[in-house]
């Protein structure tokens, strides 16, 4: 099974015509189509459950051992599908492979976390002889090698519902035994917010060392793939007869004699792999998230019939221009931090933004997944107080009465020879002096 994602109409000797195509799984297709989007409240398999289902990959498993705890605020920002589904997969320590049945054309999407839940290993003997047919189960050549990799991940990060949080993890890599402990790998932001920020450095580290050790060999059997162990017998050094982990495979096969005229050696098929030891799980690398350019405008939402839409913090939520998703409502986005002038315990400048409103939104470390609120702007529907530009000496602070049309407000004049300040208020007015007041 697969896709044909190209074909070419060959040579026509007027006798034969001969094309060639490429076929590909299905997951191919998730490289074709680019977003922007939120995911809420979601963990690692519900966010690619629909990134999968939307690309026409219906047949997947997946084969998690870990927690895998759900993300509050998740955004896929200008990326591929496959590249989006690539870098959470690599955060959250999961490989993929295609499974293919051996005696049918059954084929799935297999996403998984441990060596473990991988099929039993089947045993593969050596034989460098290259003239083994293809129906032969054996190895022709096999070469191990070893290099240096980063030794240790420290990841760091901070939340502001605990601002005294230490917020640091470290992971030790493992089989160092013939290099220096030098090389750490230091994350920030690491992008956890509690305990679960172990995991994500230990996943780190099994992804920085993936390749430490890496036999590559060649066989004519296509059995040996991705997805699957092995179990190497009979090679001259000895300690490489054990178990392997399949982690790459690249198989080229030639039939000439198929084609009219032409003659060849017989069917040929080459199986050139790549395998790591068994005892260990190989996980992707880390990869790169994409950072927002600068800051971005939204509008504050709320339930419908609601003007101030906050939680304890302050925060509020907003519509971002790009998300062609949620409703402009109550969940449109996460809960989002709002910068205030002044900001001390129990003391500062306090302003909610309203419902409506346009807001400036930037992000921490340019992380599209931690937007923070920074300044409010005018548009041609909410327009200023006064009537610029005929009030622009004027410098005003005016609220709006709570589901009302009133106000509260103090007003500076500083209009040359007209200088004032004007206070009004819509209702009651109190004044408090705990010792002089002059006038």
């Amino acid at each position: 099974k697969g896709v044909v994602t190209w074909f070419e109409l060959g040579e026509n000797d007027k006798n034969q015509m001969l094309y060639s195509m490429k076929v590909c799984p299905p997951l191919w297709r998730t490289g074709l189509r680019q977003n922007f989007r939120i995911f809420q409240n979601e963990d690692i398999e519900s966010i690619l459950a629909t990134i999968l289902k939307e690309n026409g990959v219906t047949e997947w498993s997946p084969l998690f051992s870990e927690p895998h705890p759900s993300r509050e605020f998740c955004v896929q920002y200008g990326e591929t599908d496959y590249d989006f589904l690539c870098r959470m997969a690599a955060e959250e320590g999961i490989f993929f492979y295609e499974e293919h049945a051996q005696k049918s054309t059954d084929q799935s999407l297999v996403l998984c976390d441990t060596v473990r839940y991988l099929p039993e290993s089947f045993e593969i003997p050596w034989n460098p002889n290259t003239r083994t047919e293809v129906s032969t189960l054996c190895i022709s050549q096999f070469r191990y090698s070893a290099q240096i990799r980063p030794s240790s991940v420290v990841t760091k990060d901070y939340t502001f519902k605990r601002p005294g949080w230490a917020g640091r993890f470290d992971q030790e890599g493992q089989y160092q035994d013939y290099q220096r402990t030098q090389y750490e790998v230091y994350d920030y932001p690491g992008r956890f917010k509690g305990a679960h920020g172990q995991n994500f450095a230990r996943w780190q580290m099994d992804g920085w060392r993936n390749n430490a050790e890496v036999a590559r060999g060649t066989s004519r059997s296509p059995e040996i793939w991705p997805g699957r162990r092995i179990a190497l017998t009979g090679h001259p050094q000895a300690n490489l007869n054990r178990e392997w982990q399949v982690v790459a495979s690249e198989l080229h096969g030639e039939q000439p004699q198929a084609v009219p005229g032409r003659s060849g050696s017989g069917t040929t098929l080459n199986n050139h792999f790549a395998v790591i030891p068994a005892d260990r799980t190989w996980r992707p690398q880390p990869l790169l998230k994409p950072l927002v350019d600068g800051p971005q405008s939204a509008v504050v939402t709320g339930p419908a019939g609601e003007e101030i839409f906050c939680d304890e913090h302050g925060r509020v939520r907003v519509k971002f221009n790009w998300d062609r998703y949620n409703p402009s409502n109550q969940d449109s986005s996460c809960w989002i931090r709002v910068a205030q002038a002044w900001a001390g315990t129990g003391f500062g400048n306090l302003a909610i933004p309203r419902v409506g409103q346009e807001v400036i939104v930037d992000f921490l470390n340019g992380d599209p997944d931690q937007p923070i609120i920074m300044g409010r702007t005018y548009h041609q529907e909410n327009r200023t107080p006064g009537s610029l530009p005929g009030t622009k000496t004027q410098m005003t602070i005016r609220s709006k009465t709570y589901k009302g049309s009133g106000f509260n407000e103090l007003k500076f004049d500083d209009a040359t020879g007209k200088e004032q300040v004007y206070i009004h208020a819509q209702k009651n007015m109190n004044t408090e002096v705990l010792n002089n007041r002059t006038t």
